[in-house]
Protein backbone atom coordinates (compact mmCIF):
# COMPACT_ATOMS: atom_id res chain seq x y z
CA UNK A 1 0.00 0.00 0.00
CA UNK A 2 1.90 3.58 -1.08
CA UNK A 3 0.42 6.65 0.83
CA UNK A 4 1.25 10.21 0.44
CA UNK A 5 1.62 12.23 3.55
CA UNK A 6 -1.38 14.04 4.80
CA UNK A 7 -0.46 17.63 5.72
CA UNK A 8 -2.57 18.28 9.13
CA UNK A 9 -2.60 20.99 10.57
CA UNK A 10 -1.79 20.65 14.24
CA UNK A 11 -0.90 22.51 16.97
CA UNK A 12 -0.47 23.16 20.69
CA UNK A 13 -0.32 26.28 22.86
CA UNK A 14 0.33 26.45 26.47
CA UNK A 15 -1.62 28.13 28.95
CA UNK A 16 -0.45 31.53 27.89
CA UNK A 17 -3.06 33.08 30.39
CA UNK A 18 -4.15 35.14 27.21
CA UNK A 19 -7.58 36.73 29.15
CA UNK A 20 -9.67 39.33 28.06
CA UNK A 21 -13.83 40.72 27.51
CA UNK A 22 -14.35 41.00 24.02
CA UNK A 23 -17.87 42.43 22.08
CA UNK A 24 -18.98 39.31 20.55
CA UNK A 25 -22.65 40.28 18.47
CA UNK A 26 -24.52 39.00 15.49
CA UNK A 27 -24.49 42.38 13.33
CA UNK A 28 -28.54 42.23 13.54
CA UNK A 29 -30.76 40.86 15.99
CA UNK A 30 -30.48 37.06 14.74
CA UNK A 31 -30.72 34.33 16.97
CA UNK A 32 -28.50 32.59 14.83
CA UNK A 33 -26.21 33.53 11.78
CA UNK A 34 -24.78 31.73 8.88
CA UNK A 35 -21.24 31.60 7.93
CA UNK A 36 -19.83 30.62 4.74
CA UNK A 37 -17.35 29.00 3.99
CA UNK A 38 -14.75 27.47 1.66
CA UNK A 39 -13.27 23.73 1.16
CA UNK A 40 -9.82 22.98 0.05
CA UNK A 41 -7.50 20.94 1.29
CA UNK A 42 -9.98 19.60 3.51
CA UNK A 43 -9.71 22.55 5.46
CA UNK A 44 -13.07 25.19 6.37
CA UNK A 45 -11.90 28.90 5.13
CA UNK A 46 -13.78 31.96 6.23
CA UNK A 47 -13.42 35.20 4.92
CA UNK A 48 -12.50 37.74 7.84
CA UNK A 49 -12.17 41.27 7.45
CA UNK A 50 -9.77 42.63 9.67
CA UNK A 51 -9.78 45.80 11.74
CA UNK A 52 -12.65 47.12 9.31
CA UNK A 53 -9.64 47.24 6.27
CA UNK A 54 -8.08 44.07 5.47
CA UNK A 55 -10.40 40.67 3.63
CA UNK A 56 -8.40 38.23 5.05
CA UNK A 57 -8.81 33.84 5.13
CA UNK A 58 -8.83 32.43 7.69
CA UNK A 59 -8.88 28.61 9.14
CA UNK A 60 -12.16 27.83 11.25
CA UNK A 61 -10.04 25.79 13.56
CA UNK A 62 -12.09 23.96 16.90
CA UNK A 63 -8.61 22.47 17.70
CA UNK A 64 -7.11 25.76 18.24
CA UNK A 65 -7.84 27.42 21.98
CA UNK A 66 -6.87 31.11 20.86
CA UNK A 67 -7.26 32.75 17.21
CA UNK A 68 -3.98 33.73 15.09
CA UNK A 69 -2.63 35.53 12.53
CA UNK A 70 0.23 34.10 10.99
CA UNK A 71 0.95 37.15 8.91
CA UNK A 72 3.35 40.06 10.98
CA UNK A 73 3.53 42.06 8.15
CA UNK A 74 -0.23 43.10 8.55
CA UNK A 75 -0.19 43.74 12.09
CA UNK A 76 3.10 46.12 11.13
CA UNK A 77 1.12 47.76 8.21
CA UNK A 78 -1.15 49.39 10.41
CA UNK A 79 1.31 50.10 12.60
CA UNK A 80 -0.18 48.02 15.44
CA UNK A 81 1.49 47.89 19.06
CA UNK A 82 2.79 44.74 20.60
CA UNK A 83 1.59 44.11 24.27
CA UNK A 84 3.94 41.42 25.21
CA UNK A 85 5.95 38.39 23.87
CA UNK A 86 4.25 34.73 24.63
CA UNK A 87 6.33 31.15 23.37
CA UNK A 88 4.63 28.85 21.71
CA UNK A 89 5.32 24.60 21.13
CA UNK A 90 5.63 23.35 18.20
CA UNK A 91 3.43 20.43 17.25
CA UNK A 92 6.38 18.35 18.15
CA UNK A 93 5.70 19.67 21.58
CA UNK A 94 9.39 20.94 22.16
CA UNK A 95 10.03 23.53 19.62
CA UNK A 96 9.52 27.17 20.84
CA UNK A 97 8.07 29.69 18.49
CA UNK A 98 7.47 33.36 19.42
CA UNK A 99 4.29 35.26 18.93
CA UNK A 100 3.01 38.28 20.22
CA UNK A 101 -0.01 39.44 21.70
CA UNK A 102 -2.44 42.31 20.10
CA UNK A 103 -5.37 43.41 21.94
CA UNK A 104 -8.52 45.57 20.37
CA UNK A 105 -8.75 43.86 17.25
CA UNK A 106 -11.98 43.91 15.37
CA UNK A 107 -12.99 41.07 13.29
CA UNK A 108 -16.08 41.08 11.03
CA UNK A 109 -17.18 37.43 9.98
CA UNK A 110 -20.24 37.87 7.61
CA UNK A 111 -22.82 39.13 9.84
CA UNK A 112 -20.89 38.10 13.00
CA UNK A 113 -18.38 40.19 14.90
CA UNK A 114 -16.13 40.20 17.30
CA UNK A 115 -14.62 43.65 18.79
CA UNK A 116 -11.81 44.67 21.33
CA UNK A 117 -9.99 41.19 20.88
CA UNK A 118 -6.54 39.97 21.39
CA UNK A 119 -5.07 37.90 19.30
CA UNK A 120 -1.88 36.23 18.79
CA UNK A 121 0.38 37.05 16.24
CA UNK A 122 3.32 34.80 14.78
CA UNK A 123 6.59 36.31 14.70
CA UNK A 124 7.70 34.50 11.35
CA UNK A 125 5.01 32.18 9.01
CA UNK A 126 5.75 29.15 10.40
CA UNK A 127 2.76 27.65 9.16
CA UNK A 128 3.67 27.77 5.50
CA UNK A 129 -0.31 27.77 4.71
CA UNK A 130 0.13 29.21 1.04
CA UNK A 131 3.27 26.50 0.14
CA UNK A 132 1.05 23.23 1.87
CA UNK A 133 -2.62 24.79 0.20
CA UNK A 134 -1.42 26.76 -2.81
CA UNK A 135 -3.89 29.38 -1.68
CA UNK A 136 -3.55 32.83 0.42
CA UNK A 137 -4.50 31.55 4.25
CA UNK A 138 -3.45 34.34 7.01
CA UNK A 139 -4.79 32.92 10.05
CA UNK A 140 -6.94 30.92 11.91
CA UNK A 141 -9.64 31.23 13.89
CA UNK A 142 -9.69 29.59 17.07
CA UNK A 143 -12.49 28.50 19.86
CA UNK A 144 -11.85 31.66 21.65
CA UNK A 145 -13.99 33.41 19.74
CA UNK A 146 -16.96 30.73 18.92
CA UNK A 147 -16.70 28.26 22.08
CA UNK A 148 -19.88 30.50 23.46
CA UNK A 149 -22.18 29.41 20.71
CA UNK A 150 -23.53 26.08 19.76
CA UNK A 151 -21.75 25.73 16.36
CA UNK A 152 -23.46 23.38 13.25
CA UNK A 153 -20.78 22.69 10.35
CA UNK A 154 -22.35 21.85 7.23
CA UNK A 155 -19.80 20.50 4.91
CA UNK A 156 -22.36 19.76 2.26
CA UNK A 157 -23.70 23.35 1.77
CA UNK A 158 -20.44 24.98 3.17
CA UNK A 159 -22.22 26.68 6.11
CA UNK A 160 -21.23 27.28 9.66
CA UNK A 161 -24.05 28.34 12.04
CA UNK A 162 -23.55 30.18 15.32
CA UNK A 163 -26.33 30.21 17.28
CA UNK A 164 -26.83 31.79 20.93
CA UNK A 165 -26.97 28.65 23.59
CA UNK A 166 -30.19 30.06 24.96
CA UNK A 167 -32.00 29.96 21.68
CA UNK A 168 -30.38 26.60 20.59
CA UNK A 169 -33.03 23.45 20.52
CA UNK A 170 -31.79 19.98 19.77
CA UNK A 171 -32.48 18.92 16.45
CA UNK A 172 -34.90 14.98 16.72
CA UNK A 173 -32.95 13.36 13.95
CA UNK A 174 -29.20 13.61 15.42
CA UNK A 175 -27.64 11.15 17.47
CA UNK A 176 -26.33 13.44 20.74
CA UNK A 177 -22.81 12.55 22.26
CA UNK A 178 -21.39 13.74 25.01
CA UNK A 179 -17.81 15.08 24.48
CA UNK A 180 -16.01 17.26 27.04
CA UNK A 181 -14.51 20.69 26.58
CA UNK A 182 -10.72 21.39 27.75
CA UNK A 183 -9.25 24.79 27.24
CA UNK A 184 -12.22 25.55 24.73
CA UNK A 185 -11.90 22.76 22.41
CA UNK A 186 -13.74 19.24 22.22
CA UNK A 187 -12.72 16.11 22.84
CA UNK A 188 -14.62 12.53 22.26
CA UNK A 189 -14.11 9.40 23.81
CA UNK A 190 -14.80 6.32 21.59
CA UNK A 191 -12.79 3.60 20.09
CA UNK A 192 -10.76 2.10 17.71
CA UNK A 193 -9.83 -1.57 15.92
CA UNK A 194 -6.66 -1.55 14.85
CA UNK A 195 -6.07 -5.49 14.51
CA UNK A 196 -9.47 -7.66 13.90
CA UNK A 197 -12.44 -6.88 16.30
CA UNK A 198 -10.60 -5.98 19.61
CA UNK A 199 -11.45 -2.04 20.90
CA UNK A 200 -9.05 0.04 22.34
CA UNK A 201 -10.58 3.52 23.99
CA UNK A 202 -9.11 6.22 22.74
CA UNK A 203 -10.21 10.23 23.23
CA UNK A 204 -9.61 12.29 20.25
CA UNK A 205 -9.31 15.97 20.18
CA UNK A 206 -12.45 16.99 17.17
CA UNK A 207 -9.63 19.10 15.10
CA UNK A 208 -11.69 20.83 12.36
CA UNK A 209 -8.13 22.56 11.56
CA UNK A 210 -6.70 19.12 10.62
CA UNK A 211 -6.39 18.12 7.20
CA UNK A 212 -6.46 14.07 8.03
CA UNK A 213 -9.29 11.73 8.85
CA UNK A 214 -7.68 9.87 12.17
CA UNK A 215 -4.04 10.09 13.81
CA UNK A 216 -3.33 8.11 16.58
CA UNK A 217 -0.49 8.98 19.08
CA UNK A 218 1.59 5.49 19.61
CA UNK A 219 2.93 5.96 22.37
CA UNK A 220 -0.12 7.14 25.03
CA UNK A 221 -1.50 3.30 25.53
CA UNK A 222 0.19 0.05 24.90
CA UNK A 223 -2.69 -0.66 22.61
CA UNK A 224 -1.84 1.56 19.95
CA UNK A 225 0.51 -0.49 17.96
CA UNK A 226 1.00 0.06 14.35
CA UNK A 227 -0.98 -2.10 12.01
CA UNK A 228 0.41 -4.36 8.68
CA UNK A 229 0.96 -2.50 5.45
CA UNK A 230 2.45 0.83 7.09
CA UNK A 231 4.47 3.16 5.29
CA UNK A 232 7.13 5.26 7.07
CA UNK A 233 7.59 9.08 6.18
CA UNK A 234 6.22 12.73 6.55
CA UNK A 235 2.75 12.71 8.06
CA UNK A 236 2.13 16.62 7.45
CA UNK A 237 2.80 19.95 8.65
CA UNK A 238 2.36 21.18 12.52
CA UNK A 239 2.95 24.27 13.62
CA UNK A 240 6.80 24.38 13.29
CA UNK A 241 7.88 21.73 11.02
CA UNK A 242 6.73 18.62 9.19
CA UNK A 243 5.22 15.36 11.62
CA UNK A 244 7.34 12.22 11.27
CA UNK A 245 5.67 8.86 11.22
CA UNK A 246 3.84 5.94 9.89
CA UNK A 247 0.49 5.70 7.19
CA UNK A 248 -1.65 3.21 7.08
CA UNK A 249 -5.20 1.80 8.13
CA UNK A 250 -7.38 0.68 11.19
CA UNK A 251 -10.25 -1.21 10.85
CA UNK A 252 -12.95 0.52 12.73
CA UNK A 253 -13.68 3.88 14.02
CA UNK A 254 -16.37 4.18 16.29
CA UNK A 255 -18.05 7.20 16.47
CA UNK A 256 -21.46 6.95 18.71
CA UNK A 257 -23.15 3.79 17.61
CA UNK A 258 -21.96 4.05 14.00
CA UNK A 259 -18.79 2.30 12.85
CA UNK A 260 -16.81 3.40 9.82
CA UNK A 261 -14.77 0.76 8.45
CA UNK A 262 -10.80 0.71 6.88
CA UNK A 263 -10.23 4.81 8.13
CA UNK A 264 -6.94 5.87 6.76
CA UNK A 265 -4.90 6.63 10.04
CA UNK A 266 -1.43 8.72 10.97
CA UNK A 267 0.35 7.12 13.71
CA UNK A 268 2.85 9.64 14.90
CA UNK A 269 4.98 8.89 18.42
CA UNK A 270 5.42 11.76 20.47
CA UNK A 271 8.78 12.63 21.25
CA UNK A 272 10.38 11.71 24.46
CA UNK A 273 10.51 14.50 27.01
CA UNK A 274 7.85 16.10 25.62
CA UNK A 275 5.37 17.88 27.70
CA UNK A 276 1.99 15.65 27.38
CA UNK A 277 0.04 17.67 30.29
CA UNK A 278 -0.83 19.37 26.96
CA UNK A 279 -2.27 16.36 25.25
CA UNK A 280 -5.21 16.31 28.01
CA UNK A 281 -5.04 12.55 28.09
CA UNK A 282 -5.89 12.15 24.44
CA UNK A 283 -4.91 9.96 21.83
CA UNK A 284 -5.36 11.44 19.16
CA UNK A 285 -6.77 13.68 16.77
CA UNK A 286 -10.21 13.58 14.46
CA UNK A 287 -9.78 15.53 11.52
CA UNK A 288 -11.75 16.88 8.69
CA UNK A 289 -11.83 13.85 6.62
CA UNK A 290 -13.59 11.99 9.15
CA UNK A 291 -15.72 14.96 10.52
CA UNK A 292 -16.89 15.74 6.98
CA UNK A 293 -19.22 12.80 6.26
CA UNK A 294 -21.31 14.17 8.93
CA UNK A 295 -23.71 17.14 9.74
CA UNK A 296 -22.04 18.16 13.18
CA UNK A 297 -23.49 20.27 15.59
CA UNK A 298 -20.85 21.35 18.80
CA UNK A 299 -22.94 22.94 21.48
CA UNK A 300 -19.84 23.71 23.50
CA UNK A 301 -21.92 25.36 27.14
CA UNK A 302 -23.60 22.29 27.03
CA UNK A 303 -20.60 19.70 26.61
CA UNK A 304 -22.42 18.17 23.91
CA UNK A 305 -22.49 17.04 20.43
CA UNK A 306 -24.88 16.06 17.70
CA UNK A 307 -24.04 13.90 14.77
CA UNK A 308 -26.04 12.89 11.73
CA UNK A 309 -24.16 11.04 9.07
CA UNK A 310 -24.44 12.97 5.36
CA UNK A 311 -24.45 11.35 1.88
CA UNK A 312 -20.35 10.65 1.85
CA UNK A 313 -20.76 8.91 5.25
CA UNK A 314 -20.17 5.62 3.62
CA UNK A 315 -17.34 6.55 1.13
CA UNK A 316 -14.60 4.74 0.85
CA UNK A 317 -11.22 6.15 2.36
CA UNK A 318 -9.05 7.29 -0.80
CA UNK A 319 -5.83 8.89 -0.30
CA UNK A 320 -3.03 10.55 -2.79
CA UNK A 321 -1.05 6.77 -3.93
CA UNK A 322 2.02 8.21 -5.59
CA UNK A 323 4.33 8.63 -2.80
CA UNK A 324 5.03 12.76 -3.59
CA UNK A 325 4.53 15.19 -1.11
CA UNK A 326 4.19 18.62 -2.74
CA UNK A 327 4.16 22.00 -2.06
CA UNK A 328 3.02 25.03 -4.09
CA UNK A 329 5.94 27.64 -5.03
CA UNK A 330 6.07 30.60 -7.03
CA UNK A 331 4.93 34.27 -6.97
CA UNK A 332 1.10 33.36 -7.89
CA UNK A 333 1.81 30.01 -6.21
CA UNK A 334 1.13 28.06 -9.35
CA UNK A 335 4.60 26.29 -9.97
CA UNK A 336 4.11 22.94 -7.69
CA UNK A 337 7.39 21.76 -6.07
CA UNK A 338 8.33 18.14 -4.63
CA UNK A 339 9.16 18.31 -1.39
CA UNK A 340 9.97 15.16 -0.63
CA UNK A 341 9.22 11.68 -2.03
CA UNK A 342 8.35 8.17 0.11
CA UNK A 343 10.81 5.72 -0.49
CA UNK A 344 9.59 2.69 -2.45
CA UNK A 345 6.63 4.46 -3.24
CA UNK A 346 5.37 4.96 -7.32
CA UNK A 347 6.94 8.07 -7.51
CA UNK A 348 10.61 6.88 -5.64
CA UNK A 349 10.21 4.41 -8.66
CA UNK A 350 9.43 6.43 -11.51
CA UNK A 351 12.63 8.23 -10.71
CA UNK A 352 11.24 11.68 -8.81
CA UNK A 353 13.22 13.42 -6.94
CA UNK A 354 13.05 15.76 -3.97
CA UNK A 355 13.35 19.62 -5.46
CA UNK A 356 11.86 18.22 -8.71
CA UNK A 357 9.06 20.74 -10.24
CA UNK A 358 5.82 19.25 -12.08
CA UNK A 359 5.77 20.79 -15.50
CA UNK A 360 2.71 18.93 -16.58
CA UNK A 361 0.21 16.06 -15.73
CA UNK A 362 -1.25 14.09 -18.33
CA UNK A 363 -1.81 16.83 -20.81
CA UNK A 364 -2.92 19.67 -18.09
CA UNK A 365 0.30 22.20 -18.15
CA UNK A 366 1.26 23.41 -14.79
CA UNK A 367 -0.50 26.92 -14.76
CA UNK A 368 -4.11 25.35 -14.35
CA UNK A 369 -2.98 22.81 -11.89
CA UNK A 370 -3.20 23.10 -8.17
CA UNK A 371 -1.64 21.55 -5.48
CA UNK A 372 -5.34 19.93 -4.28
CA UNK A 373 -5.85 19.27 -8.10
CA UNK A 374 -2.79 17.24 -8.14
CA UNK A 375 -3.78 15.21 -5.00
CA UNK A 376 -6.83 14.71 -6.51
CA UNK A 377 -5.49 13.08 -9.55
CA UNK A 378 -2.81 10.96 -7.50
CA UNK A 379 -5.58 9.47 -5.05
CA UNK A 380 -7.39 7.86 -8.39
CA UNK A 381 -7.82 4.14 -8.17
CA UNK A 382 -5.12 1.52 -7.85
CA UNK A 383 -3.24 1.01 -11.01
CA UNK A 384 -4.03 4.25 -12.75
CA UNK A 385 -1.21 5.56 -14.92
CA UNK A 386 -0.35 8.94 -14.65
CA UNK A 387 1.96 11.05 -16.81
CA UNK A 388 4.05 13.52 -15.69
CA UNK A 389 6.93 15.59 -16.77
Amino acid sequence: MKHIAFLALVFFLPNSGVRAQSDVFFSRHFKEVEIPFEYHNDLIIVTVTFNRIFPLKFIFDTGAEHSILAQRQITDLLHVSYDREFKLLGSDLQTELTAYLVRSVHLKVGDWIVGNRPILVLDDDYFRFEELTGREIHGILGSDIFRHFVVKINYSRRIITLTKANEFEPPRDYRELAIKIHRGKPYLDTYVEIFGDTATNVRLLMDSGASTSLLLYTDTSPELKLPPNTIKGQLGMGLGGFLEGYLGRVNTLGVGELEMKDVITNFHEVNHGADTTLLFDRNGILGNKVMSRFYIIFDYPRERLFLKPNKYFKEKFEFDKSGLVLLATGVRLNQIRVHDVIEGSPADEAGVKPGDVIVRANSLPSSFMTVEYMHNLLSKRQGKRIRLV
